[in-house]
């Protein structure tokens, strides 16, 4: 059974950083397609960041040059980075493993 736990989101000013992490059990990231997607109130659920199966990365046009997706496949781990936050940032975050999706983790982007 695929289990996926994000954690890192929070509280942030405009302008500020934060890491997400993705902690994945009874699968692994390497070779498979995973991304972050977000979903802000009232709205569907959007691509944020994802690697393809070679390794190709592919950023929402709103994130692109501020986010960055990572892999760690010794500690199984998936991450997004996030710089330079704006407000319209805000959301819950999910990571996604195959057809799996975790628990999702908030990020508010607020002064």
């Amino acid at each position: 059974q695929v289990q996926l736990v994000e954690s890192g989101g929070g509280l942030v000013q405009p302008g500020g950083s934060l890491r997400l992490s993705c902690a994945a059990s009874g699968t692994t990231f390497s070779g498979n397609i995973v991304g972050w997607y977000r979903q802000a109130p009232g709205k569907q659920r959007e691509l944020v960041a994802m690697i393809t199966t070679g390794g190709t990365t592919i950023y929402a046009g709103s994130v692109k040059g501020r986010f960055t997706i990572s892999v760690d496949n010794g500690e199984n781990m998936m991450y997004l980075q996030m710089n330079s936050l704006k407000p319209e940032d805000t959301g819950i975050y999910y990571c996604k493993l195959k057809l799996s999706w975790g628990q999702g983790t908030q990020v508010t982007v607020s002064s």
